[in-house]
């Protein structure tokens, strides 16, 4: 049986794509990337939105289109092939998931409305919930809050900031507040910038079906895993496609490097193991909204093995390409990072199968 996209689903993600190939052709994302463009940064958000990325989660009550997971992750793969510098995971997916499952019909009301008019966007800071560190803890008491928060997915353009606590209740906090500072945090990934954000009894907004139960902070993790998921497959996807034309490009020994047997063996091992990961991608998305007894396991299996196999593609598409795979002339590099960085957003594998195996009660 094949698990596949609909019609609908590759309408949306060709429109996606090919917006980035006409957009954000590798000379745009470079300047980018080296800070020298953020016009053309704030120009690609401003088009994309018109895109309607930013409403594919939001309730049609909400003003949003009422979509599904599977159609964010098809998105999700094309901004991965085009190695996107735009928010997405955090903003449009993880948040508009938490409040939905997480606030009363009032926050419901208002957050889901601004977002949908794009009025509010949301960067999102979750890891006191699954990997929180040392005296990081984040305090609310009396609607304020107090602590830090790393790997805040998607800042840029963001009015608030949505943040867990390691209890899994979930706040809001403007980001026009007092007691927030901003500290930048430096990945080899310049195509994206994460940020450290500490509160000093900030005003924040408890959403207030949180109180007891960590569903919406786990249903917003679980669908942000997918979309880096994705984000990694399409990454993935256009190595291998580089890989491919270039070793029948290059010539050594007045012969095509794709004739060799050892990069005929790199490149089909690559395929081999790609290929099943849209099926096994397509099927976790398929499951989040409809599978609710397996959709956990379905999840850290997706986000952990593509993670994996993302790396070795990344690995070998860069040696297939030789010497020039380091090269900035490229651009293979962005590619490689972006998946690099992929590996740790939201879990590594080893935590996510962890998670896996817990729910499972091995």
């Amino acid at each position: 049986m094949y698990f596949g996209l609909s019609e609908d689903q590759i309408f949306f993600q060709d429109n996606v794509k090919k917006f980035l190939e006409d957009n954000a052709p590798i000379d745009v994302i470079r300047k980018i990337a080296n800070e020298d463009d953020k016009k053309t940064k704030q120009d690609l958000h401003n088009g994309i939105i018109t895109l309607g990325i930013n409403n594919i989660l939001i309730p049609e009550a909400y003003g949003g289109l009422g979509l599904d997971l599977l159609f964010a992750t098809a998105v999700a793969q094309s901004l991965g092939e085009g190695i996107a510098t735009l928010p997405f995971a955090g903003s449009y997916v993880m948040a508009p998931l938490a409040i939905k499952y997480g606030a009363n019909e009032k926050q419901r009301n208002f957050y889901l409305n601004e977002m949908s008019k794009n009025n509010i966007s949301f960067s999102v800071g979750f890891s006191e919930f699954f990997g929180s560190r040392n005296e990081s803890e984040l305090n609310f008491s009396n609607s304020k809050v107090s602590g830090k928060t790393f790997f805040v997915l998607d800042f840029d353009y963001a009015s608030h900031i949505m943040v867990s606590n390691k209890d899994g209740r979930i706040g809001i906090v403007s980001l026009d507040s007092d007691g927030i500072e901003v500290v930048d945090l430096i990945t080899v990934d310049r195509t994206r910038m994460f940020k450290e954000i500490i509160f000093k009894n900030a005003e924040i907004d408890i959403l207030e079906n949180t109180k007891n139960s960590n569903e919406a902070v786990n249903n917003a993790i679980d669908a942000g895993r997918i979309i880096i998921a994705a984000d990694s497959l399409g990454a993935s996807k256009i190595m291998l496609e580089k890989a491919i034309e270039y070793s029948k490009e290059r010539k050594q020994f007045n012969r095509a490097i794709g004739s060799f047997q050892a990069v005929k063996h790199m490149c089909a091992e690559m395929a081999s193991e790609l290929e099943p990961c849209f099926a096994l991608l397509w099927h976790a998305a398929h499951s989040f909204d409809n599978n609710e007894e397996n959709k956990k396991i379905m999840v850290c299996h997706a986000k952990s093995h593509i993670s994996d196999i993302s790396k070795m593609v990344s690995k070998k598409a860069t040696e297939v390409h030789g010497g020039m795979g380091f090269t900035d002339l490229l651009g293979l590099h962005y590619w490689f990072k972006r998946i690099g960085v992929n590996r740790h957003i939201l879990g590594t594998p080893e935590i996510v199968r962890e998670e896996a195996a817990s729910a499972q009660n091995l």
